[in-house]
């Protein structure tokens, strides 16, 4: 029986076949069961052409998807050289680059599990990751991340050998646990020599319930666990994204999330392979709107953070521009929202909003997309944090389309997204197709599909904590679904407050509209069992910087900046607006500024750089404790 014969019924979009029942498994992309089957046959069929471009001394440099095959291969075969066996683990510690990808893929196309860790994480933080995984192998980027290793090395006795990607600085070193890329290269040719098939003997021996990457949950609520997600489940990802946010072979899309996060993993790594995108890699997260508008991307998917900088950046630089030049943005912007309102109602656009429309579009917002490098744009979309809906009206006005939507790590990616045509504000989009959601009785949102991870890497007891006794997937959040089938998130069930009065609050849409304003960068509304809500609140230090800097308010440093009572006062009337938009009992009635500048080395925040509630209520609490008096 030839493999064709084996397949379940396909169905057939945009030039990919896949199942058509995706509640039955094995489930097939383009006849592939496994990602590295996928692999393997995209880069036999693709060949020269681009898989993904790099910067190198300021030049854009192509790499082809036989290039990509070719590194992954001698990585996979290096380190079955050095003793890797299927079902081991290999840590990742690189900001992201093509090596990272490379070694991602080398390693699963080996059997072995791909387990990435953060470069913000601290050596402690590295000892407890690889420690936890039984890692037997860690890539490292440059020295800087070496150092990590070497501070804690005697803390990893089960881990054999690191590899070093970047020699830079290290040209003297010598160590007998270390090698750097180049030597695995030379380890993995000399094997392939004497082994010219077993990188494709061993892609073979692939199974779709073979655990392909562990991911780390950012351990908000405990040490972090390694959610173990299957080659089934990836190829359902891909699946998903064929069907929802597809892109094309001639889309170009840009790298900066980090790759240990599954929803960038997802976007550069599984669906470029899937849907044959090309894939640029930013320069570091500091160049990211620099490269962008190098690049002019297609599709761009950012964290909340990430488009509400690019607001901020606009906000500030249109109210330094001449008085003609605010006006004009204000009118551009003014009839932006008429024509987003008529398209969010499903009305038809009016005549003479249109017509405006077309000349400010011509006279300000194309030069304003231009300027972000989003003249290409078709499609911007958002997830891993909530994100304010008007920052989506906002953008919708400027002619961007941002689509939110809502996954975790233990769905493998994405559980609903908004669709270019079919969407609502303030929601976040319709179930995967072939996916099921529901509302627990206590409100909580939960999921059951394909791309539901296997468990919790050596935690059988916090899988089933995860997993209800009929097999759906607890998310944790509060959420519930509309009559047209649009899921709506409001908050996590842990973050609910209740206060002394009894009221229950879901703190979540009180933050993201303070969010909205481009002084603020994050917000954590306080209120448990007190008598009113209070909140810390950390300001965006580049526009508040630029605030007082425009007044002469006189500062030396971030504390004595938030110190200012101009920005205090500033800030102040942001929580009054906020307040008006809320009833009574759910009104912010004090606050405090966070006077330390945070970046995601801290442990109040997330690697995509949200807030950790529980850390900052602990580590504050003098400020929470000063405003309850």
């Amino acid at each position: 029986m030839t493999i064709a014969e084996k397949l379940p019924p396909m169905q057939t979009v945009r030039g990919h076949s896949f199942n058509q029942d995706l509640q039955r498994a094995p489930f097939y992309f383009d006849g592939c069961d496994t990602l590295v089957k996928l692999f393997r046959q995209r880069c036999q069929e693709l060949g020269p052409k681009i898989a993904h471009r790099e910067k190198d001394f300021g030049i854009w440099l192509a790499y082809s998807w036989t290039d990509f095959y070719e590194h992954a291969r001698l990585i996979g075969l290096g380190l079955i050289a050095l003793g890797l066996k299927r079902g081991e683990v290999v840590s990742i510690l690189s900001e992201d680059n093509k090596e990272w990808i490379y070694s991602d893929l080398g390693i699963q196309s080996v059997g072995g599990i791909a387990s990435g860790v953060y470069t913000t994480d601290s050596a402690k933080q590295l000892q407890y990751l690889v420690t936890d995984s039984d890692s037997r192998f860690l890539f490292v980027e440059n020295d800087e991340q070496l150092d990590k290793f070497l501070s804690v090395r005697d803390q990893m006795p089960g881990l054999s050998k690191v590899v070093v990607f970047d020699r830079d600085g290290l040209h003297e070193f010598a160590d007998d646990q270390v090698i750097f890329l180049e030597d695995l290269y030379r380890i993995g040719r000399e094997f392939l020599k004497e082994n010219p098939n077993r990188f494709d003997e061993e892609i073979a021996k692939s199974q779709p319930q073979d655990t392909a990457i562990l991911v780390y949950t950012s351990g908000t609520t405990g040490p972090p666990k390694g959610a173990m997600i299957s080659h089934s489940n990836i190829i359902a990802s891909v699946i998903g994204s064929a069907l929802t946010l597809p892109v094309t072979p001639d889309d170009d899309q840009v790298c900066f999330l980090p790759l240990c996060h599954i929803l960038e993993r997802l976007i550069t790594v599984f669906t470029p392979i899937g849907l044959k995108s090309t894939v640029n890699f930013a320069e570091s997260p500091e160049t990211v709107f620099d490269n962008v508008r190098e690049v002019s991307p297609h599709v761009f998917t950012g964290v909340p953070r990430v488009w509400e900088k690019i607001y901020s950046r606009i906000s500030i630089m249109a109210n330094d521009s001449t008085p003609i030049g605010r006006w004009a943005y204000r009118q551009a912007v003014k009839t932006g929202m008429k024509r987003a309102a008529a398209l969010e109602a499903g009305d038809p656009v009016p005549a003479g909003t249109k017509l405006a429309y077309a000349f400010w579009d011509f006279m300000v917002l194309g030069n304003l997309r231009r300027m972000l490098g989003f003249d290409r744009l078709r499609r911007g979309t958002t997830g891993a944090a909530p994100i304010s809906p008007d920052l989506l009206k906002w953008y919708k006005a400027v002619g961007i389309t941002v689509l939110e939507g809502y996954g975790m790590t233990e769905s493998s990616g994405v559980i609903s997204i908004n669709l270019l045509e079919d969407s609502k504000n303030g929601s976040v989009g319709k179930v995967v197709p072939g996916s099921q959601v529901r509302i627990s009785p206590e409100g909580e949102i939960q999921y059951k599909g394909a791309n539901v991870f296997k468990g919790y890497w050596n935690k059988p007891d916090k899988t089933a904590e995860t997993i209800s006794e009929d097999g759906w997937l607890k998310t944790g959040d509060v959420g519930r679904i509309d009559n047209q089938g649009f899921l709506f998130v409001t908050g996590r069930v842990k973050d609910i407050i209740i206060t002394a009065g009894g009221k229950n609050i879901t703190p979540a849409e009180i933050e993201n509209r303070l969010k909205f304003s481009p002084y603020i960068s994050d917000a954590v509304v306080i209120g448990d069992k007190r008598k009113f809500l209070s909140c810390l609140i950390m300001i965006d230090q580049e526009n508040v910087e630029k605030f007082a800097q425009d007044r002469k308010v006189p500062f030396n440093n971030f504390k004595s900046l938030c110190a200012a009572q101009e920005v205090r006062d500033l800030i102040g009337s942001v929580v009054d607006e906020t307040n008006r938009e809320f009833a009574r009992v759910e009104q912010i009635k004090d606050f405090r500024l966070i006077d330390v500048l945070l970046t995601a080395e801290d442990e109040e925040l997330t690697a995509t750089m949200k807030l950790k509630r529980s850390f900052v209520e602990q580590k504050h609490k003098p400020l929470i404790d000063e405003m309850y008096g």
